[in-house]
């Protein structure tokens, strides 16, 4: 069911400005859309050029904003899909008065537009849908044509964190990974009985921990 929208959506979007950058493109087909480039200037857009983390699927904030409060040396962009959602995150990061956090709202897809290449340090992939029918595959943010799209931003020997509930996703996730050429470390099939520390736990996990579901977690880099 789709989310309704809002209100007063446009008004509180508007309010955001200054943290949030709206994706826009006449090409629906990336793979042509994204040899057009507009690179960010992370030393404009945060004021230094401290190292730069990204979280894809930001959802409400929670995440990137309490992570952002603990490391204000680490600058992060959070890109969230749906625009209900990332005014959310928005409002919560102004609230908490962050000055290390700015928003894209648009698809992954397009991420290679703006982002230079080689300038990630670290990529977060919490709760990623995982469109479970085998035909929409190639949505999955783990699939191999958004490695390809991962590999272009991330900086040498940067990390991709990966946590899910979904246990065929998660496993889906390694085979992909590996596939590509990732080394795979720190796999957990239980994180939060699994005594790592400095977890934070995000909407999506809390609910899904209530219930009593395991919380996959990996991490993955390219040598």
């Amino acid at each position: 069911m789709r989310m309704r929208r809002k209100k007063n959506l446009e008004a509180r979007l508007a309010e955001c400005a200054d943290i949030l950058f709206e994706v826009y493109s006449d090409d629906k087909n990336f793979s042509t859309a994204i040899e057009s480039k507009s690179y960010f200037n992370y030393e404009k857009i945060f004021g230094n050029s401290n190292p730069v983390h990204m979280e894809i699927g930001c959802g409400k904030g929670q995440f990137v904003c309490e992570i952002a409060k603990r490391n204000p040396d680490i600058n992060y962009i959070a890109v969230e899909k749906s625009a209900n959602v990332i005014v959310q995150a928005c409002e919560k990061a102004i609230e908490a008065g962050l000055n290390n956090v700015y928003f894209i709202h648009g698809g992954a897809e397009y991420l290679p537009c703006f982002i230079p290449d080689g300038t990630i340090e670290r990529l977060y992939l919490n709760f990623s849908c995982p469109f479970p029918k085998k035909k929409y595959a190639n949505h999955r943010l783990t699939n191999k044509n958004f490695l390809r799209l991962y590999e272009m931003m991330l900086a040498p020997a940067a990390e991709i964190h990966q946590k899910t509930d979904n246990m065929h996703f998660f496993e889906y996730s390694i085979g992909e990974l590996s596939d590509y050429g990732f080394t795979l470390k720190n796999i957990s099939l239980d994180l939060h009985n699994s005594g790592f520390e400095g977890n934070i736990v995000t909407e999506y996990e809390k609910r899904f921990s209530d219930l009593g579901q395991p919380i996959y977690r990996l991490e993955a880099y390219l040598k």
